[in-house]
């Protein structure tokens, strides 16, 4: 054994070679496990118990006590066994090869010698219980640690096993097992023993070269997994159960891939000789090559034939893999699970594609069972297999984002159908086909080499070649065809049947009112049976769109051609009766045709349900199959979704009967019937005279009935989508209402006392009770487990001494001498009366919601719990980049926000006042001490006055002295109640003190084993604790971290030294111009402390590069997944908070994978079918939001999720349809990572990578179930802000998902019941966020088109008890009664539809917290214009799904998790709100006022404020916007915005936003020179260009036709005369006020162009603001032309109101249309900086090179854009600005306004700032001179629009006859007479002729 002394087994063990350990020894002891209390020990002090009142708990003062300090964190434990001689650095280079010795050759005496030592032969492991606590022999026992065989090498001090040290002999306690891996002890159980792992670790590590750092990890992974298993099975059990699950069993990914590719087959015949699918021509020449050379080796062909006569299907295959299986040894298994492990541990991003690490695991272990591997002697280098297996791979993902520029990573610009993914390489890895295409350069095969000799070439594998895209993630709506083509299929037909069947008259030939003639009984069936055709067409739609998405080359791609025939034959036999019906049913006789009909319509109704119910996936030949090979990997590993069974099957299809049910009678009576009569009158109408206008012939202004009811039943259409949303809300409602009675959720639930029977139920629930042996009464456990929790929540400052006096067991003299008894609380009994809420805590506070949840979890039905000893190990995963760690001193004492009128710490005690009395009395108690400790004098009376005074800095700060143990725990009680990551540590580190906890009261004998001991009884809990859980945070930056955050962290690993951080480590580059090298790092609080501050790494494994390559967070946590221990992960966002009560519940938790028990079966044995039992991958547990109450839009967003997270993941988890959405889920640790890990990466497209997790597990085969009784805290955002971006956030990665090729498999697959509820829960929402929106704008279309027809005809008298046939009175009247009723029910359903998201939420609240609860919370939601924000989120979501699928650009958006009090300046909020809402908002209103001039209806109030609610919402909800000085001095702020930046560039300014918004559609240039590449600053690939056509270009046509068409109409001179030679020039009109300004604005920018540059460099030496005052000329012309073109329009429209009002909307829309095209079609890209636009103004052309030649031309283009832009931005922020006066008038408004935001009583409100007399002389000055401007610009707006309504009454009229411009006002237009036309008129009544009419005359 080289670099040790002689005799090292015999002396080595009573000290640690390595100083590293030397602070667990029992001398340093002390200074590990704090004498003082500190921490978590606080259960063993015997005086909880006492009732002597506050004494108790006074020493318990702070988290920290003063004093012990220094000696906890000195540096004392550091340098014990520094003497001794340390192993060799990991530095130096390998030069002496015996480093090897020390692991091949572990010489056989050695071993003997230990097995000698250790006396194997005693019978160690009886029954676990026994033997730990037995006191046998264990003083002389060290564990066989790794000590030995890793002899020098060891990189840190301490070995891989953390806690296997040496105790010494000097335990007076007893002695007890210190194994690392106490379950996998090394006796004659185990069936191999830790050291022969090792040795296959060891062994492994030398034959494929992987690192040594990635070996002991592994290796303390599989240990930890084997022991946590063993403690609950046997060993033997464990091994084989863990096998299954990683390699062989049938829920093992290993093994379904392995059928799936059809490797059997590779290993029976060969790929030479298997039959393939399609393939390319190349792969074709290349299977010929193999063939032929097969044929040449006659002798191979005989084994062939022989293998080939052997049976190949699939049972057969599947008895030999088992038979295999079956064979192993246990060495083998536990050999094969170490090389999955070590494959698996340093495969950086190829952790993402589970298929290729199946792959390559296969390569190597064929490769080691051949002989060339195992006659290896020299151990293979470190590090070969990162470098040549998965740094190809990891470099080939790289450039497939990324290219080097300068040495700098810059990203492609290439949107996802370019990029070939994480997925697509994955995929390639299911089918041979896709396996065969890897190849070397030489053009030969991979396939084509035995396996065994495959690991040696993958090195060579040309990976270029082989990958190739597999699905197209096109930026596209059609997804939505192919994806969702059930939801088309649905509605659109239910929509057609409905409507066709209500509106006869589109099919009755010359149809007229009086007679009120019906269609034949044949048409009537067969317009119906039309709808079958329609879906038809859609499914041939949908095939299409897939034909475009799925590359034909990939083997797993459906045939769709012959689907596509078959189609295409549905279609024609659903079309083909109609025609025969409409088209020859004057050849067929009537009876012949109405046979023809009725066949029509059920081949129709046949036909829609078919395609309603039949996956797309599903139709005629495909995946779906239950045999046949061919698609096997499809089905494996995309439609293995679990079954439902039993109740969650029949719930899940009552639910969707339900909803569907209800959805198609509700529409057909609301929806249908009501547009049943609009259709009858508008179909037939004629227009009896109009002019039309000059140029277009008067069938136009003919048509506008008919054009209406087009509009109409579009509109029909949306609100038909919307029906199905707001019943789904509904059901699902009810459903989960029901569920929550029956498990005995809801306060309603028939047990009123939860509280009494508590106790026994903490007893039964929440203690593993069945397994102890009662020697004590229970009350003596239930009350250790009580008076923890209540001391836990006074530890949190929760409760006041009082309050815990009165909640506490207390022990009391008995009525026996002598003795004690446990008194129970009286809070138990006294439940029933209502007074005892505000007697034990005070109301509504946060103590009383926990206790009252944990007695409403408890009494749910739960698993078992085991005891803590059995139970699986768990990690719990928080990833963070740059959450607040903990909060300064100074973030907390100081306003940081200039617009912020409060500190934090003063916000913080308005929201949590009790708290902070606690906390204050806590310090207090805390400094007297300190004082008396220092022998300060008693305090006499007169002092005790001064003492109070004295007292005000606790009250103010929480501290008197700055020592820095009181300011840290003003900064603890402030950090616990914000967003930050000490309080998810603090509160997720309450899993350790339950476990120590639950482990001391379930096993009594462990505290008797130690006596008085307490120091050595805590290190027993503790041992357990760490045993049991590990918490890990992933802390990407931790290397990069500044001063501050560096200290909080070491602040956190001191407070929880089990605490682990994996974190980057970057080395800079060996040599110039090559990459830095990364390493994946973990350091934990026992890590030795290094000179520069750092610590010494565990592990220090290297990366082939940076792993970041997505979207951050994903890549973080697939980093950091290689150190998670034990069997579950628990993943956790840094802004979560747990309770030490939920934290009890654990074992129950844990309990619900199902895996607990196992029977002892092997999984293997041939022949026998395991039943098929689906593995629960994913467990949901509910989130309480914590952030509620604080305010209407934390509430809002609380609400939310609460009523997500809970309400619908209820019913979702039930009937299969819940995925996963991060937070406090737990998943199946080895599911989850051999399927992918627990995210997906690629950037943009994985935006919400959680989600991805659930999708996959669907898609795979795991359930996912949802946990009723276990809840974690979680913060929301807060501020209107952030809520925003987070919405955004969410609304972008929706558009990203509906990309994804996860959705076009769930859509495509899932059977209709399931489809739907993954459809409604998901997508479904967004889809439906977006119809809203398209509803409303819909409607303010018909409008618009209703009053223009409503303004110029004369509407009949109406009488709703006449029957229909009866004469129109007056006659040629327009009908337009009903069509107003039909508005008005329009109005109905888009109101409920904002509404009902109010429904769950109140539902929640009654449920959950009773009556009262519910009428408050929602009394102070509308009380506090809640339902505004929701129109306006309703927006923001559709915005974002849009403009994502329409230009990308989905990007993680960090959001602001702080306090929001803090005002936002108007032209910020303007800026971030225009394009997304403000803008859309404006041209609805617009509209509206348009309406409500011509068609009003008291009905369109609702719209007013939700239209309202659209543009000012940003202003409503933004802090003291009301303040009447803080209003102006904002109004200068916007003035300045809007001016600014154009002499010299100014991020924020109206320039930068607009320029910013262009961008979208031109992209920045690629690359500058001289400019750094600014990473992510909108580094949006530019938007595809059918994309930009559809949504810049189309869709803004459309609105300019559906606006002109209404204002065509209302200049058409309805009722003068039929003689298109009377019509007004409206054309002209029109052309003249919207081009207009386009034109004025391009002649002044050409002018100034040339001012700028024949005076600008002039002028510019002397006045540095030249350029800015041209801009403003400018500009201030833009604005002033569009005012009076707005007075232009008034006065050639005769000053008529209305016509003006429709003018200006379709001017508008013209505008605007040109404006986008000039923006999509003219402009090239921009640059990333403005030269061009300040060069513009100043005329300094010349620093820009060439560009100055091309730029101006295109600058000409854009300033004409701007100048519009900037002109419309101008006019709608005064007018915002102006809506906001009357508010701003009210008195007291700013204190009302806080109350509505705060949610605080203005008492309790927070002060106005304090100025300096100089600040506030300055800031009066300006409030005057810009309220005047204010107010003068309020008076010219006012003019402008009164004046022209005056000139009007006065009769004031120019007459200009140019072209006929102006509209004559035609007062006189009512043609209508009172004589009768018609047919069928009642008896005694004769129609007019116009013969009669003149002869009268």
């Amino acid at each position: 054994m080289s670099g040790y002394p002689a005799g090292h087994y015999e002396d080595g063990y009573g000290h640690q070679e390595h100083g590293g350990d030397a602070y667990y020894q029992d001398e340093h002891g002390q200074a590990y496990y704090d004498p003082n209390d500190y921490g978590d020990s606080y259960y063993d002090r015997g005086n909880y118990y006492n009732a002597e009142g506050g004494q108790a708990y006074g020493q318990e003062g702070g988290y920290y006590d003063a004093g012990h300090q220094d000696d906890y964190y000195g540096d004392q434990y550091y340098d014990q066994g520094n003497g001794a001689p340390r192993g060799r650095r990991r530095g130096d280079s390998e030069e002496d090869s015996e480093t090897f010795s020390d692991f091949t050759m572990r010489s056989e005496t050695a071993r003997a010698a230990d097995m000698d030592y250790y006396g194997r032969g005693d019978e160690r492991y009886n029954s676990y219980a026994d033997s730990q606590y037995a006191g046998r022999g264990y003083n002389g026992y060290r564990p066989p640690s790794s000590q030995v065989s890793y002899g020098a090498n060891r990189s840190s001090g301490a070995s891989t096993p953390v806690y296997g040290m040496d105790y010494g002999s000097a335990l007076p306690g007893g002695p007890r097992s210190r194994e690392p891996y106490p379950a996998w002890a090394s006796d004659g159980q185990v069936p191999v023993s830790k050291e022969e792992i090792e040795d296959i670790f060891i062994d492994l590590v030398n034959k494929f070269g992987f690192q040594r750092d990635s070996m002991r990890n592994m290796y303390d992974h599989l240990m930890t997994q084997l022991d946590s298993r063993a403690s609950r099975m046997t060993p033997n059990q464990a091994l084989l159960s863990l096998h299954a699950d990683y390699i062989g069993g049938d829920n093992a990914n290993y093994r379904r891939w392995y059928f799936a590719a059809h490797l059997d087959l590779d290993d029976a015949v060969g790929f030479a000789n298997m039959k393939l699918g399609k393939a390319d021509r190349k792969t074709r020449k290349a299977r010929k090559a193999a063939k032929a050379a097969a044929q040449q080796n006659p002798e191979n062909v005989e084994e062939n034939l022989e293998a080939m006569e052997g049976d190949n299907s699939l049972e057969a295959a599947v008895y030999r893999w088992k038979s295999r299986m079956n064979r192993m040894s246990p060495h083998d298994r536990v050999r094969q699970l170490a090389l999955y492990m070590l494959c698996w541990g340093e495969a950086n991003q190829v952790r993402y594609m589970p298929e290729c690490i199946c792959f390559i695991f296969k390569c190597a272990d064929d490769y080691y069972s051949s002989p060339e591997c195992q006659s290896r002697v020299e151990p293979v280098e470190e590090f070969t297999y990162l470098n040549e297996i998965i740094t190809p791979l990891y470099q080939f993902c790289r450039d497939q984002g990324y290219e080097i520029l300068d040495g700098k990573y810059v990203r492609r610009e290439r949107d996802h159908e370019k990029i070939i993914g994480y997925d697509d390489m994955n995929q390639l890895f299911w089918y041979p086909e896709g396996i065969e295409r890897i190849s070397f350069e030489d053009k030969t095969r991979l396939v084509d080499v035995p396996p065994a000799e495959r690991w040696t070439k993958l090195k060579d594998v040309d990976w270029k070649k082989a990958f190739f895209k597999t699905y197209r993630e096109t930026r596209s709506w059609f997804h939505m065809i192919t994806n969702f083509n059930r939801i088309w299929v649905i509605h659109l037909g239910a929509f057609w049947f409905f409507t066709a069947y209500n509106a006869p008259t589109l099919y009755t030939k010359n149809y007229q009112q009086q007679l009120d003639n019906k269609p034949a009984g044949s048409k009537y069936w067969s317009a119906v049976g039309f709808g079958g055709a329609l879906v038809g067409l859609i499914q041939i739609l949908a095939t299409l769109c897939e034909w475009m998405y799925v590359p034909r080359r990939w083997a797993g791609a459906q045939h769709l051609s012959k689907r596509l025939m078959f189609l295409i034959a549905v279609f024609i036999v659903n079309l083909a009766p109609g025609v025969v019906v409409f088209g020859f049913n004057n050849v067929l006789s009537e009876t012949i045709c109405l046979i023809i009909g009725i066949v029509h319509f059920f081949i129709a109704l046949a036909t829609f349900f078919f395609f309603s119910v039949m996956p797309l996936g599903g139709l005629f030949g495909s995946y779906l199959k239950k045999h046949g090979r061919q698609y096997v990997a499809s089905q494996t590993f995309t439609a293995s979704y679990p079954r439902l069974n039993g109740n969650d099957m029949w719930m899940s299809y009552g639910l969707w009967i339900c909803v569907f049910g209800a959805k198609l009678v509700e529409s057909y009576f609301f929806l249908t019937l009501s547009l049943k009569d609009p259709m009858r009158i508008l179909s037939p109408m004629r227009i009896h005279q109009c002019a039309g206008v000059t140029y277009i012939p008067n069938s136009l202004c003919h048509a506008q009935p008919q054009i209406l009811l087009g509009l109409m039943m579009f509109m029909d259409l949306t609100l038909f989508f919307l029906d199905s949303y707001l019943w789904y809300v509904i059901c699902n409602t009810i459903f989960s209402v029901a569920r929550s009675f029956y498990l005995g959720v809801s306060i309603w639930s028939p047990w009123r006392n939860i509280f009494s029977r508590l106790p026994k139920r903490i007893y039964s629930k929440v203690l593993a009770t069945t397994d102890m042996e009662i020697k004590y009464k229970p009350k003596v456990l239930i009350s250790q487990v009580w008076n923890a929790i209540i001391i836990s929540m006074y530890r949190e400052h929760l409760l006041a001494i009082d309050h815990v006096q009165k909640l506490l067991y207390h022990q009391v003299p008995s009525e026996q001498e002598g003795k004690r008894t446990l008194r129970a609380p009286t809070f138990f009994v006294s439940q029933e009366d209502q007074s005892f809420k505000t007697e034990f805590f005070p109301a509504g506070s946060e103590a009383e919601r926990r206790i009252s949840f944990f007695a409403q979890s408890v009494a749910t039905p739960m698993p078992e719990p085991l005891p803590v000893d059995n139970m699986p190990t768990f990690t719990v995963l928080i990833p963070h980049y740059g959450e607040k760690i903990l909060l300064s001193l100074r973030e907390i004492i100081r306003e940081d926000e200039p617009y912020s009128r409060v500190t934090l710490l003063e916000y913080l005690k308005q929201l949590h006042p009790h708290e902070w009395d606690c906390f204050v009395k806590d310090t207090k108690i805390l400094a007297d001490e300190t004082s008396q400790l220092n022998g300060e004098p008693e305090k006499n009376e007169k002092d005790a006055q001064k003492s109070k005074i004295d007292d005000l800095p606790f009250y103010c700060i929480g501290f008197k002295s700055a020592a820095p143990e009181y300011t840290l725990r003003t900064r603890i009680w402030s950090s616990l109640r914000s967003q930050t990551l000490y309080r998810t540590i603090s509160g997720f580190m309450n899993y350790s003190r339950a476990i120590k906890l639950l482990y001391r009261v379930e096993n009594p004998e462990v505290v008797q084993m130690f006596g008085g001991n307490s120091e050595k009884l805590e290190r027993e809990l503790e041992r357990m604790a760490r045993r049991k859980f590990k918490i890990c945070v992933s802390m990407q930056r931790y290397a990069k971290f500044n001063k501050e955050e560096r200290e909080n962290t070491e602040f956190l690993l001191r407070a929880y030294p089990d605490l682990q951080i994996a974190y980057l480590d970057e080395e800079p580059p060996a040599n110039e111009g090559e990459e830095p090298r990364l390493y994946s790092a973990l350091i934990d609080g026992h890590c030795e402390l290094l000179d520069n501050g750092m610590r010494k790494p565990k592990f220090r494994i290297q990366l082939s590069g940076n792993p970041i390559l997505g979207d951050g967070k994903s890549d973080n946590q697939n980093h950091s997944i290689i150190f998670y221990r034990g069997e579950y992960i628990q993943v956790i966002d840094a802004n979560q908070d747990n309770y030490l009560e939920e934290c009890l519940k654990i074992r129950s938790v844990l309990a619900e994978f199902e895996e607990l028990t196992t029977d002892n079966v092997s999984p293997y044995t041939p022949g026998i079918a395991t039943e098929a039992e689906t593995p629960v991958a994913i467990l949901g547990a509910r989130e309480y939001i914590f952030s509620e109450n604080v305010g209407v839009l934390g509430d809002v967003a609380a609400s939310k999720e609460q009523t997500f997270g809970t309400l619908f993941a209820r019913t979702l988890a039930q009937i299969g349809g819940k995925l996963h959405y991060g937070h406090p889920d737990f998943l199946n640790g080895i599911f989850m990572t051999t399927r992918g890990g627990i995210s997906k990466a690629q950037k943009g497209l994985h935006l919400n990578e959680d989600i991805y997790a659930g999708m996959t597990a669907l898609c795979r085969g795991g359930r996912i179930k949802h946990c009723e009784y276990f809840q974690c805290g979680k913060g929301r955002d807060l501020g209107f802000g952030s809520i925003l971006n987070f919405t955004t956030k969410i609304g972008t990665g929706m558009g990203e998902q509906m990309l994804s090729r996860e959705y076009y498999y769930l859509g495509t697959q899932l059977p209709l019941d399931r489809f739907l509820s993954f459809y409604y829960a998901h997508p479904g929402f967004h889809l439906n966020n977006m119809f809203i929106m398209l509803s409303v704008q819909m409607f303010m279309i018909v409008l618009i088109n209703l009053g223009a027809l409503k303004h110029e005809t004369i509407t009949c008298r109406y009488n709703s008890n006449l029957p229909i046939t009866d004469p129109l009175r007056p006659t040629y009247c327009a009908d337009l009664t009903p069509i107003i009723a039909w508005v008005n029910r329009c109005v109905v359903s888009i109101f409920i539809v904002f509404f009902i998201s109010f429904v769950p939420l109140a539902v929640q609240e009654l449920t959950e917290r009773g009556l009262w609860r519910m009428a408050t919370r929602l009394a102070k939601h509308f009380g506090s214009f809640s339902f505004m924000f929701e129109v306006f989120v309703c927006q923001i979501y559709a915005n974002a799904v849009h403009q994502n699928l329409s230009f990308g650009g989905a990007r993680y958006i960090g959001t602001g998790r702080g306090f929001a009090t803090a005002r936002i300046p108007f032209g910020v909020l303007y800026s971030r709100f225009a394009g997304p809402s403000i803008y859309a908002g404006s041209r609805l209103l617009l509209m509206l006022l348009f309406a409500t001039s011509t068609v009003w209806t008291p009905a369109l109030i609702w719209f007013w404020v939700s239209l309202l609610a659209l543009c000012i919402s940003p202003f409503l909800f933004n802090p003291h916007q009301f303040a009447w000085h803080d209003f102006f001095i904002d109004y200068r702020d916007y003035i300045r915005w809007l001016s600014r930046g154009n002499s010299r560039s100014h991020a924020s300014s109206w320039i930068a936003f607009c320029r910013l918004s262009r961008t979208r559609l031109t992209g920045y240039k690629r690359k500058l020179l001289g400019v750094p590449s600014e990473k992510g600053s909108g580094d949006v690939p530019r938007a595809k260009f059918t994309n930009i056509f559809f949504s810049e270009i189309i869709a803004p046509l459309v609105q300019v036709a559906v606006t002109l068409v209404p204002y065509l109409y209302i200049n058409s001179r309805t009722g003068i005369s039929n003689d298109n030679e009377r019509a007004s020039n409206a054309v002209v009109r029109i052309a003249i006020v919207a081009f207009g300004p386009i034109g004025v604005n391009a002649g002044v920018s050409g002018m100034f162009f040339g001012m700028a540059c024949c005076m600008g460099p002039i002028f510019g030496m002397c006045c540095k603001k030249f350029g800015a005052v041209l801009a403003a000329i400018a500009h201030a012309i833009a604005v002033i032309i569009l005012l009076v073109i707005f007075e232009v329009m008034f006065f050639l429209e005769s000053w008529s109101w209305p016509r003006m009002v429709l003018g200006m909307i379709s001017a508008a829309a013209i505008q605007r249309f040109i404006y986008k095209l000039i923006i999509s079609l003219a402009l090239t890209r921009e640059f990333k900086h403005d030269q061009s636009n300040i060069a513009w103004w100043t005329g300094k052309w010349y620093n820009m090179g060439w560009h100055s030649l091309s730029q101006p031309g295109r600058e000409f283009l854009c300033k004409i854009t701007e100048l519009g832009y900037f002109s419309a931005d101008f006019v709608l922020g005064h007018i915002l600005l102006f809506v906001m006066l009357p508010a701003l008038c009210i008195p007291y408004v700013d204190k009302f306004h806080s109350v509505i935001l705060f949610w605080l009583r203005p008492s309790r409100q927070i002060r106005p700032p304090i100025y300096s007399l100089k600040q506030s002389k300055l800031r009066k000055r300006r409030v005057v001179r810009f309220a005047i401007l204010y107010f003068t610009m309020l008076v010219l707006f006012l003019i402008l629009l009164i004046a022209p309504l005056v000139a009007r009454d006065e009769g004031i009229s120019v007459n200009l006859n140019i072209m006929s411009l102006m509209q004559p006002l035609d007062t006189d237009n009512n043609d209508t007479i009172s004589s009768y036309t018609g047919n069928g008129l009642p008896v005694g009544y004769s129609a007019w002729t116009p013969s009669a009419a003149s002869a009268s005359a």
